[in-house]
């Protein structure tokens, strides 16, 4: 009985085991594709304000144009250089309601700092408005240009970093589903089949054991009935004791039959 319990627990164990596996690799699957959704998602909110910051530039310097050369509203060119300023901050820096964080990756840092000069010269120049008169039209497009041309650099190497997780988390998520295919694999062949070959031998068995019953088990019960009747009817004393001995007999067999029933039933359950 012992030795039942324990076969038992461990079967238990096993299935228990299997779900376990399939619920917790489920879980990280889904969570390293979340984590990739939220990621994307602020890579694109980023890749986004940089285009941004690439048209605030251009803007600027039509509405610097329209300042020299026409009328304008100076006012939108200062909200426009204002954006300028800060969105360039921003990506820095990052921004809490926006849900981003500071720069991290070394190369666009780098491009940044060489971003810095060429706007801290159309923010000072620009941010004068006495002095737009005398500010050389060529100096201000060379100085838009070459940080648009920076610019460029960096949302390129926004994408490539984009593209770049991308693919690890592709690597990571296939590696994942190839050893969840071959955990599955494994507990199909080392879990599932055996309970499988387990309930057809036990079907063997209890088909044995409903053929015991039905032929073997039976035809003893009929004979000890029959025997049973004679018995009643016999008046010789050493023929009733020839009765009793066949009957003695057909219980001997009977038992055995019901042994071996006993033990086809121990042998299924170890």
């Amino acid at each position: 009985m012992k030795l039942k319990f324990i076969n038992s627990i461990k079967r238990f164990y096993k299935y228990y085991l299997l779900v376990c596996t399939i619920i917790v690799l489920t879980i990280l699957i889904q969570s390293i594709i979340q984590y990739s959704l939220k990621k994307q998602e602020k890579m694109a909110a980023i890749i986004n304000i940089a285009g941004k910051q690439r048209m605030l530039s251009q803007l600027v310097l039509k509405d610097f144009y329209e300042c020299k050369y026409q009328e304008c509203d100076y006012s939108e060119m200062r909200l426009a250089l204002n954006k300028l300023h800060r969105t360039h901050k921003v990506l820095q820096n990052g921004n809490e309601a926006l849900g981003l964080k500071s720069l991290e990756n070394i190369e666009i840092q780098k491009s940044f700092k060489e971003l810095d000069p060429y706007l801290d010269y159309i923010y000072t120049n620009l941010s004068d408005f006495d002095n737009l008169k005398n500010l050389s039209t060529i100096a201000l497009t060379t100085q838009v240009d070459g940080f648009l041309r920076i610019m460029d650099d960096i949302v390129l190497r926004y994408q490539v970093a984009s593209e770049e997780e991308i693919n690890t988390i592709m690597v990571v998520e296939i590696e994942l589903a190839v050893l969840s295919l071959l955990i599955i694999l494994f507990e199909i062949f080392f879990i599932i089949n055996p309970a499988i070959k387990k309930i057809a031998f036990q079907n063997t068995k209890l088909k044995e054991i409903s053929w015991h019953q039905s032929h073997a088990f039976n035809s003893h019960m009929k004979n000890i009935k029959s025997l049973q009747h004679v018995l009643k009817i016999e008046n010789n004393i050493k023929n009733k004791e020839g009765i009793v001995d066949c009957i003695v007999d057909e219980l001997n067999d009977l038992e055995t039959v019901s042994n071996n029933m006993l033990k086809s039933l121990e042998k299924d359950s170890i």
